[in-house]
């Protein structure tokens, strides 16, 4: 089933790479006006460019960017996909406060500052949708990650409060939960086979995930297919969070070219 943006002006934060960039093309190619909002660095111009998108050059740490950004709009965004972040990994013990603040600057704070200005347009229009980037990570404490984790976890209290809040208005705020997803910030796991194939060991698919994978499950939130639907995380994560003691033994599978497969 295609769904349709046609007519629909949709955002995307961190837009121009990763799981970001997955969804602005699904969003575009679905008939959205889409704008992809970036670092200077990471040329959201072009990148846009390429696939019919519009770039916008904001750090979504910075409240004042933000404004601007959507300031610079034709008009109040029907869609918003926050979904800006970083990581950095460190021992909780050794992690520099420096770190710690960066990342709650981005992946919490950022992604306040986000939805609150973008929801002051929407209410206007008495309709919207805002789909968050959580993670896998808003629900445990996996080790190295305490910021990102903290972060994440963070997300889900303003998920239910802004859906509690704006419900009224008419705008639905959900959130994607991916798991492990080869993207740029974690091509190094994937180019290790040692970490990946005991990763996926938990996996219940056996495998990790790609950005489009994500993209679908965010694009379906933030369309009229889930329109009754405001409030809830939707994991992207195959399986993971229902693997507690491991699903993957060399018993009945072998790990091959990135995954665990049935012998």
């Amino acid at each position: 089933m295609q769904i349709d943006f046609t007519g629909k002006l949709a955002v995307v934060t961190g837009g121009a790479n990763g799981i970001g960039l997955a969804i602005a093309k699904k969003l575009a190619v679905s008939g959205a006006k889409t704008y992809i909002l970036d670092l200077a660095r990471e040329h959201p111009a072009e990148i846009g460019a390429a696939f019919g998108a519009h770039g916008i050059i904001a750090d979504c740490c910075n409240r004042a960017e933000i404004e601007r950004a959507f300031g610079s709009l034709a008009a109040p965004p029907d869609v918003v996909m926050v979904n800006a972040g970083t990581v950095v990994e460190s021992e909780f013990l050794a992690l520099d406060p420096g770190d710690w603040d960066r990342t709650i600057a981005l992946n919490l704070s950022g992604a306040f500052h986000t939805m609150q200005v973008a929801a002051r347009l929407m209410k206007t229009s008495r309709g919207g949708s805002i789909v968050l980037t959580a993670s896998t990570n808003s629900f445990d404490g996996e080790q190295r990650l305490t910021a990102y984790n903290a972060s994440k976890a963070g997300l889900l209290g303003l998920l239910h409060t802004a859906a509690n809040e704006l419900g009224p208005y008419g705008i639905r705020v959900n959130a994607v939960c991916p798991g492990l997803i080869q993207t740029r910030l974690t091509q190094s796991s994937f180019d290790n086979p040692a970490v990946i194939r005991e990763y996926f060991r938990h996996v219940a698919l056996g495998r990790g995930g790609e950005p489009g994978e994500v993209a679908n499950a965010a694009l379906f939130l933030a369309s009229g297919l889930a329109s009754y639907i405001t409030g809830t995380t939707l994991f992207v994560d195959g399986g993971q969070m229902t693997a507690k003691f491991g699903t993957w033994s060399e018993a009945t599978a072998e790990f091959d070219d990135g995954r665990w497969r049935l012998i």
